[in-house]
């Protein structure tokens, strides 16, 4: 898919210089940017649906369970 953007000439410059560093061409630089910040913020979003998930469910460790691992660690060796 052919699009236009417009960036600052700067930020443009700075991002042809890269492209010519990493030996890709514009179009492939500015695929790839897109794709790591839609991915970022997918994670983003993907953390936030189970941060509300887990705050409405208990998920500390079970009184029993606690006390038998803390009795399997203090044996010594």
């Amino acid at each position: 898919m052919k699009t236009a953007i417009s960036i600052p000439d700067r930020l443009f410059g700075r991002a042809d210089a890269l492209a010519r560093r990493m030996k890709v061409s514009r179009s492939e630089l500015y695929a790839t940017a897109v794709a790591e910040y839609v991915a970022k913020h997918q994670d983003e979003k993907t953390t936030a649906r189970l941060n509300a998930v887990y705050s409405e469910l208990h998920s500390g460790m079970d009184p029993l369970l606690r006390r038998a691992q803390a009795r399997s660690t203090s044996e010594e060796w």
